[in-house]
């Protein structure tokens, strides 16, 4: 009479009610002795629950998702018994994870188009020339989700668990690969949407300086991992002082705007923040700090947006500023501009303040590290000496790059040149 055998869950020191991430048998498979029968995972570590005997599997008592404990049985292993035999098409219905053949290693790269004129690959194919109908995938389902969220074909992940199953460092280990070399997944594509079924539509092509702007804008946000401080500063005081210079300026030929303040404002805050004046070194191992304070200027223009760079802020007057700011302004409109004059910066600001708005966030232009977005100033009480008084405040929208300035960083600069703006005396400290 044949012995069977209660495999239970092993204990697992303070873990409790784990998930079962995976069957790795099935009842009729033959196992030996610490060959894996379950996966089971949780939010910190994975592991498998091994067959203490040599036989065949007579029944699995749990089921993927199903939550165990140590001590809990999840098979029942008849010792020494003779695996059962299969017909091919059962063998076809059910393929066992050790029949499977282990795939290659393969690197993440992009997976080279199949013309008509080759001939269709075999079932032997590497798993990396096609995907998943040649190779069963053994993942947990949370590696499942990881991929998913990524973008990634579990297909071309090396696995390096048992019986070819991916790991979760399987799968970090790939993308970093992937994004090292640029390559290797993608994002989900877009939905094709016709949308004439649903009315009139017109198309109208977007222009060359859009289409440039789109791929920018596109690879920094995808590159930087951005994070976009608020504040305000008090414009009262500068604001009126603006106004008492304007006609002088209007008599030298320029017009003096609040960004030609912010321009000063802002070299002299870069000063303070070395790291804000920086790039990040390729390797992203280094900092390259900029001994020269170059700024661009967004520019609304009838084909885009367009920011040309006005160089040495931290050299120039107010005055100075407001006059080549109302003449690179004009010069950018009208395209004008040399392939020089959007070259260097080291900063960026984008104000909207014309127009409108509360807040935004704006998009680091990369390998800038930061950018300062500028709204519509508007009138606030705020609590002054005991009483409330109306003061003219301008919000601040400053976005930077988190490898290089963190949070705390982040909001001291921005106390720093709301400081500046409030006051413009500290300009000449």
């Amino acid at each position: 009479m044949s012995e069977t055998k209660q495999i239970v869950v092993p204990d697992m020191g303070d873990f409790e009610d784990v998930d079962v991430a995976e069957i790795l048998v099935a009842p009729g498979d033959r196992v030996e002795v610490e060959q894996g029968l379950i996966s089971l995972e949780s939010d910190k570590a994975s592991m498998e629950v091994p067959s203490d005997v040599a036989g065949v599997v007579k029944e699995i008592q749990v089921k993927e998702g199903d939550t165990v404990s140590a001590g809990d049985v999840v098979a029942v292993v008849e010792v020494g018994g003779q695996a059962a035999e299969k017909t091919p098409q059962a063998d076809a219905a059910e393929p066992k994870p050790a029949a499977q053949p282990k795939a290659e290693p393969v690197q993440p790269t992009p997976e080279p188009a199949r013309t008509s004129s080759q001939s269709p690959p075999q079932a032997s194919t590497p798993a990396q020339e096609q995907p998943s109908a040649y190779r069963k995938v053994h993942a947990s389902p949370i590696v499942r989700r990881m991929a998913r969220e990524k973008g990634i074909d579990l297909n071309r992940v090396p696995a390096s668990g048992r019986l070819g199953r991916i790991l979760r460092e399987d799968l970090e280990e790939f993308t970093q690969a992937a994004q090292a070399s640029g390559a290797g997944f993608s994002l989900p594509e877009m939905p094709k949407v016709d949308f004439s079924k649903f009315g009139p539509v017109e198309e109208k092509p977007l222009g060359r300086i859009r289409r440039l702007s789109a791929a920018n804008v596109h690879r920094s946000w995808l590159h930087v991992p951005h994070v976009t401080q608020f504040d305000e500063a008090d414009i009262t005081d500068l604001e009126a002082f603006r106004k008492s210079n304007a006609e002088e300026a209007k008599r030298r030929g320029f017009k003096l705007t609040p960004v030609a303040f912010l321009l000063k404002a802002c070299a002299a805050a870069l000063k303070a923040f070395p790291e804000v004046n920086s790039s990040l070194d390729p390797s992203g191992e280094k900092l390259i700090l900029k001994g020269y304070c170059h700024i661009g200027v967004a520019v609304d223009t009838p084909n885009g947006l367009m920011v040309p760079v006005i160089r040495e802020v931290d050299r120039k007057g107010v005055f100075e500023l407001a006059r080549e700011l109302g003449e690179l302004s004009a010069r950018t409109r009208e395209g004008k501009n040399k392939p020089t004059d959007f070259n260097g910066a080291c900063f960026s600001i984008s104000s909207l303040g014309g127009i409108g708005g509360t807040a935004f966030t704006p998009i680091v232009n990369a390998p800038e590290v930061a950018i300062l977005g500028v709204s519509r100033h508007y009138r606030k009480p705020v609590w002054i000496d005991g009483q409330f008084q109306p003061r003219l405040m301008l919000p601040l929208s400053f976005s930077y790059d988190h490898r290089v300035i963190d949070g705390a960083q982040g909001a001291r600069f921005t106390s720093y040149l709301s400081g500046l703006l409030a006051d413009l005396r500290r300009l000449l400290l």
